[in-house]
């Protein structure tokens, strides 16, 4: 196959590719020109595929499509559902070995994969947003909301539910309608393997959430082709939300705030955990609310609480 193939590609300069057919080259180009061996194949394959299915639900079929958000869309997504460290890190390196290549080869103009960072291995607490910024944010949704637009509608009923619940972001746009008890301030959410838990959120929340179903959902269903269903929160096309749409909300709503860290959906529910424990939560009732099967999954919040503890000691006592 040799360079000619390489110089092929860049002289065919197509201006749209199928992601599919982008990985299918470039594992060629893999084996065939770099010589990689069969194991390395082997889990380029594995991981590109993954990207690919993430991205196929993000609605991103085409390879100039592909841009950095998707990328650590679904990292943090795998983050998420517990996958260790080390398999993210290796997540990282077999996309951005894929984006490279894709540039050098003329499949697109830009590497969207250069500056996606593999995390670091070890033990590293998360990212919590204070009390008074997670308010702060809150209420300049609310100030938004308060136009009317649809979208700005549902995008303040998302924050707040997301930050009363603790759910996990596909938890949130897996929801229908019918998953709510407004009467009771529960919500069923489908979590990992399929299990079901109810879970509670707080009367700001379901302030939002109602007029959302009341003014923005209606707006939003009636630009869509009949797809959606009972989906609860819908993008803007009217079709179920995207979690990558739920990704670039929250992100932009962090970006106001100072800290550093991951600013994704998975930072509300950190911060939801945190908060709890902060408020004198038992630790098994947020094991429960979170859906986590271990409960040494939710100790980390309490170093996180005791880390906050120890700030404020350092900053606050003469002695310290």
């Amino acid at each position: 196959m040799g360079v000619g193939r390489a110089e092929g590609v860049r002289a065919l300069h197509p201006e749209r590719v199928r992601l599919s057919d982008a990985t299918a080259r470039f594992l060629e180009h893999a084996r065939y020109e770099r010589g990689l061996s069969d194991a390395t194949i082997t889990s380029y394959r594995a991981d590109l595929a993954g990207l690919e299915r993430f991205a196929a639900e993000a609605g991103v079929r085409d390879l100039e499509d592909l841009d950095l958000e998707v990328l650590r869309a679904w990292q943090w997504a795998g983050s998420e559902s517990g996958l260790a460290a080390s398999t993210l890190a290796r997540r990282s390196a077999a996309a951005r070995s894929f984006t490279s290549w894709a540039a050098r080869a003329g499949l697109r103009e830009t590497d969207p994969g250069v500056r996606l960072t593999s995390p670091k291995l070890g033990h590293h607490l998360p990212r919590v947003v204070a009390q008074d910024q997670m308010r702060e944010l809150l209420e300049r949704a609310a100030q938004r909301a308060e136009a009317g637009d649809p979208k700005e509608v549902r995008n303040r009923a998302v924050l707040e539910l997301l930050y009363a619940s603790g759910v996990r972001v596909s938890e949130l746009v897996g929801l229908d309608t019918g998953d709510l008890d407004l009467d009771r301030l529960t919500m069923v959410v489908t979590g990992k393997g399929s299990k079901q838990r109810t879970v509670p959120f707080g009367v700001p929340a379901l302030g939002a959430v109602v007029d959302y179903l009341r003014t923005g959902r209606p707006t939003l269903l009636a630009r869509g082709d009949g797809s959606a269903g009972d989906a609860l929160f819908l993008g803007a096309s009217g079709r179920r939300m995207s979690t990558r749409a739920v990704y670039e909300l929250v992100a932009r709503a962090l970006s106001a705030f100072p800290g550093g860290g991951p600013r994704g959906p998975h930072t509300f529910r950190h911060t939801a955990a945190t908060h709890l424990l902060d408020g004198g939560a038992d630790l098994r009732a947020v094991q429960e609310l979170l859906g986590h099967a271990s409960l040494g999954t939710t100790q980390i919040y309490t170093h996180v609480s005791v880390e906050r503890l120890k700030q404020s000691y350092a900053q606050a006592h003469p002695r310290a």
